[in-house]
């Protein structure tokens, strides 16, 4: 396994790689957090060992950063610390999303042992797989939806990630919030799996009748969902995919459905993955209608700001447009082709 190695004191950072390399592990040793951010973007780590007390960006920022952004896959943090171990430095270390402590002057064997540790729990990881795979199943009965998957947990990710950031929410949501929208969106749908072909299907408009039995895919997901909430209540992402399921066509006014719920009554991670999941229908090609412009769907989303939708996730949505056009591009036409 390749670790990555943050410490600005080069001798620390020389015994740490010498005790890895020793058990058989590869690594990549960077000065500061910046260095740090700049290394997880171009090599394959899953596990970082971080100094505190850095220079450009401390430990806990790098930890923060790495929680709030997308790495490809969960990155084990362990925080490497000369500071005395107590309560509120490690309440503090935990808070930012650090997985382990280990202190200065390290001993090997305990290295060894945490490092261990971090590989059984990246090896649940593959939870995250079984997630999607149970999402692209449900989606595959829709011939029409091409990568709305992928698109649209990227869009959710991306907005998720600039909330987090919002007075509002700064320091209240979970230091993984925006992972954990971003593991748990692709399953705001799974309910249609029990919505008629006839009418999952139809092309073109439906009839009243029709839309309500459509509608109650958010609560067929919801119930699949919350059996396994009730199986396993410490699994927080399983409630969050469950609110999403549920809640995703809510509308902030309190015309949506199922349950006309409003404004903060609505879960913030349904707020989100409804401007995504909105977003995707908008600018992606149906039967019944070409593609949108991505100006067309904005000016559409800025109409509804208050009404369909919250309007601080449309400030979000308006920050990051490029990112979106990037989005959409780079899951476009020559995978929907091929679909």
């Amino acid at each position: 396994m390749r670790i990555l190695i943050v410490d600005d004191d080069s001798v620390a950072a020389e015994a740490l790689r010498l005790a890895l390399a020793d058990a058989g592990h590869d690594s990549v040793v960077a000065r500061n957090g910046l260095e740090a951010l700049a290394a997880l973007r171009t090599h394959a780590c899953r596990f970082v060992i971080s100094d505190w007390m850095m220079p450009e960006m401390d430990g806990l920022e790098l930890c923060r950063r790495i929680r709030s952004e997308e790495f490809g896959g969960y990155v084990y943090f362990i925080l490497l610390t000369s500071l005395d171990a107590n309560a509120e430095i490690i309440v503090r270390g935990l808070s930012t999303g650090a997985d382990e402590f280990l202190t200065k002057p390290f001993h090997p064997e305990e290295l060894l042992v945490r490092i261990r540790t971090g590989e059984r729990i990246l090896s649940l990881e593959t939870r995250d797989v079984a997630i999607f795979t149970m999402a692209k199943l449900a989606e595959s009965r829709d011939p029409e939806t091409g990568a709305h998957l992928e698109r649209m947990r990227d869009y959710a990710h991306v907005l998720a990630q600039h909330v987090c950031e919002k007075p509002a929410h700064r320091g209240r949501l979970e230091p993984d919030f925006a992972r954990l929208i971003y593991l748990t969106s692709p399953l705001h749908d799974i309910g249609k799996v029990g919505i008629p072909d006839c009418v999952l299907l139809k092309p073109g408009g439906l009839s009243d009748r029709e839309f309500e039995v459509m509608k109650t895919h958010t609560t067929i997901g919801a119930a699949t969902l919350d059996m396994a909430v009730r199986q396993y209540p410490e699994v927080h992402f399983l409630q969050l995919a469950r609110d999403i399921a549920l809640t995703h066509h809510e509308r902030f006014d309190g015309s949506g459905y199922p349950s006309g719920l409003a404004e903060t009554d609505i879960p913030l991670c349904g707020r989100i993955v409804a401007l995504a999941d909105v977003y995707d229908a908008l600018t992606s090609k149906r039967i019944y209608k070409d593609a949108f412009s991505h100006d067309l769907a904005r000016s559409m989303i800025l109409e509804e700001s208050g009404t369909h939708f919250d309007p601080d996730v449309v400030d979000s949505f308006v920050a990051n447009e490029e990112k979106f056009v990037a989005i959409g591009n780079l899951h476009s036409a020559p995978q929907e082709a091929m679909a």
